[in-house]
């Protein structure tokens, strides 16, 4: 089930597990320059703004109202992460998630096509809460390049400069909880200076892609679990970007 609260994404899953829930928000940024060097990560200031696709049905695309979603206005050149929230705990162990994030159904892990099923080599899929934000494309280990919004058919996006097409811009998202039998195994209690982090990080985060910006250092953590952890069936949302304009 995904719900449209507070200006963020919930993914829940009472049908896995009753604590399987994450919350997932988009932070407006500074953008930092785009040069060689690399910079450290940029604060939050603030989250955009999210609302249901079908409260302006008449007013977007009929490719939009087929993929379905929600909606999330951005300046054109602004900057933005993602932030991860885990809600659902059992004394202490946070309940994991298996993330894929694309942009124009580029995989922003691998910068190959968007694939629907995990993979551990390349891994093109991040871990809730091990992962607690993702700022931009991974274009290396160690680094990313800043998610910045261009307007498709600019030739920035990372889709068009991929594949040379500018057909579907915006976010999009899968998300997998943990099989219960594996959430079942792990300690109750969470152990310290563990990957368990029950800390609350906020997301830093015509029709809009998103380009890769600046560079700074930002690792993407391995799967500690294996594949074998995670649900078949994902859940899946499109955020469509509308320029501001």
């Amino acid at each position: 089930m995904i719900e449209l609260l507070n200006d963020g994404l919930r993914f829940s899953f009472p049908e896995v597990h009753p604590d399987a829930s994450l919350r997932m928000t988009f932070m407006r940024t500074l953008r930092i320059p785009d040069n060689d060097r690399e910079w450290p990560l940029p604060p939050g200031l603030g989250r955009f703004p999210l609302r249901h696709l079908d409260d302006y049905a008449d007013r977007v695309p009929a490719a939009w109202q087929e993929r379905g979603g929600v909606l999330m206005p951005m300046y054109q050149s602004e900057a933005m992460w993602i932030h991860f929230a885990v809600e659902g705990s059992r004394g202490g162990a946070s309940y994991p998630f298996a993330v894929q994030i694309a942009t124009g159904k580029i995989d922003a892990i691998t910068g190959k096509p968007l694939h629907a099923e995990l993979k551990s080599t390349p891994q093109n899929y991040l871990v809730a809460p091990t992962q607690p934000w993702l700022d931009g494309f991974c274009v290396e280990k160690g680094i990313i390049r800043q998610f910045v919004a261009m307007p498709l058919g600019s030739g920035y996006s990372a889709e068009e400069q991929l594949t040379g097409k500018a057909e579907f811009g915006g976010v999009q998202i899968m998300v997998r909880p943990m099989r219960r039998s594996e959430y079942d195994k792990l300690p109750k209690r969470r152990p310290k200076d563990s990957f368990w982090n029950s800390t609350v990080y906020c997301l830093r985060t015509g029709s809009m892609g998103l380009a890769p910006g600046g560079r700074m250092r930002q690792e993407i953590y391995e799967d500690p679990f294996g594949l074998h952890a995670w649900e078949k069936q994902s859940s899946r949302c499109f955020v469509h970007l509308c320029n501001s304009m």
